[in-house]
């Protein structure tokens, strides 16, 4: 293999093989999504995200320890939340959790997804 001479020489050519690979790499990829257009369908498929079921909890039924399991809700919290409950009556809205001593907003921001009332 020769090489190019010069100023830079090695730098250009490199540059120029880096560009040759790289369209080979694309022809191949187009190439293989032509001949094969069942893997067009099964590429997209695994680039798209599914949705998460996520388990709303019943902030008028559940447990403390199953108050816990809500992010940034620690047993205290959580057992403030329950004698609350006994205290006052069931939740009528989610935002009615804010009444809680030590949940404000920022924590209601980070649970409200994850909490209901039935």
């Amino acid at each position: 293999m020769k090489h190019i001479k010069g100023n830079g020489g090695y730098i250009k050519k490199s540059i120029i093989i880096s560009i040759i690979l790289g369209l080979c790499l694309i022809f191949s990829t187009v190439s293989f999504l032509f001949l094969n257009p069942k893997a067009a369908p099964a590429a997209e498929a695994t680039t798209a995200t599914k949705p998460v079921a996520v388990k709303l909890i019943n902030i008028n039924t559940a447990s403390a320890e199953d108050l816990t399991s809500l992010k940034g809700i620690g047993e205290k919290t959580a057992q403030a939340i329950v004698e609350y409950r006994e205290k006052n009556g069931a939740f009528k809205a989610i935002e009615d959790i804010k009444n809680v001593k030590g949940i404000g907003d920022k924590k209601f921001e980070v649970i409200k997804g994850s909490i209901c009332v039935k």
